[in-house]
């Protein structure tokens, strides 16, 4: 069997799949792309030797069907997703560089840089790769060509990564120039004293935070205390960890010494602006899938609008 499957590898170029319970089906199992090995009388060899384990061989149509089904979708989303937030915080940086004439001025506070995949954008993600779901189990079990998704690699074609990628910089660019024309050179402190590099890198940080965040509550299928928590949490956390961190000397916190609490709270522009700046930066993505849903839906949307009230 072990020469089959790789018989079926090379002539048609296709992910195989084998299920096996047995020590004689070890080869073929990790000859396989996917092995599966179901645990019984004859030992666990075929167990230990597969990617997947299963109780019976019943199981194998929910961990098709419905897990297979869920988590292509949930690792697709989630690898275009760290794209999108990587590209959009990452093209701030490059547009600001580009405006200073590459003169090595920092957009943004080094512990900014340092916990931006760290503690404001990890948690929302993760918890789009391990809870988010479509349609529920019932559904994937009685519409079985959902499965043809993953086939086709509906979620994870090249078009798909470029569009994500193509949002993320146009979102940057939104954030940028947005944040540039609006608070640079503005009287923004209570004295009067303009805003400085200091407040646009605290402006556009914000607005990334706010856009990656809230573009990942517009893509969730399926809303949980959870995903709310986490996605509402990351951005408190990141207002929290402004204000701590801005209590520190200068000699630690640098550019970020009470910047919030002295100039960017007490504006009503800093907030006005960061409000605008966001839903700007939020409105391509939303038309677009209000869009194709509406007048171009895939199969798996009519399937989702169909069970939208059979959870």
């Amino acid at each position: 069997m072990e020469a089959v499957t790789r018989l079926v590898k090379i002539r048609t170029s296709k992910t195989t799949l084998a299920i096996g319970d047995g020590a004689n089906d070890v080869g073929m199992l990790q000859e396989a792309d996917i092995g599966v090995g179901i645990s019984g009388a004859e030992g666990m060899q075929a167990v230990m030797a597969s990617d997947f384990a299963i109780a019976q061989f019943r199981f194998l149509e929910r961990l098709l069907l419905v897990h297979g089904h869920w988590c292509y979708r949930r690792i697709a989303a989630m690898i275009c997703y760290f794209f999108f937030k990587n590209i959009t915080f990452g093209f701030t940086l490059f547009w600001f560089e580009a405006h200073a004439m590459f003169s090595a001025q920092p957009a943004y506070n080094d512990w900014f840089i340092s916990f931006y995949s760290v503690a404001f954008t990890s948690l929302p993600v993760i918890a789009l790769g391990v809870f988010d779901k479509d349609v529920s189990s019932r559904v994937c079990l009685e519409v079985p060509s959902l499965h043809q998704d993953g086939v086709n690699n509906v979620f994870f074609s090249w078009s798909r990564i470029l569009s994500w990628m193509l949002n993320g910089m146009c979102c940057s660019i939104i954030i940028y120039f947005g944040s540039l024309n609006a608070i640079l050179v503005q009287a923004v402190r209570q004295d009067g004293r303009v805003a400085g590099f200091d407040i646009l890198g605290v402006t556009m940080y914000s607005c990334v935070v706010w856009t990656v965040n809230c573009q990942l509550a517009l893509y969730i299928s399926y809303f949980t205390w959870i995903q709310h928590f986490v996605i509402w949490g990351s951005i408190l956390i990141w207002y929290t960890f402004l204000v701590i961190y801005g209590l520190f000397s200068p000699a630690i916190s640098a550019t970020a010494y009470h910047v919030f609490v002295e100039a960017c709270a007490p504006s009503p522009l800093y907030w006005l602006s960061t409000l605008m700046i966001v839903v700007t930066a939020l409105i391509p993505f939303f038309v677009y899938k209000i869009s194709r849903t509406l007048y171009y839906p895939q199969y798996h949307d009519q399937v989702q609008r169909a069970n939208s009230k059979n959870w």
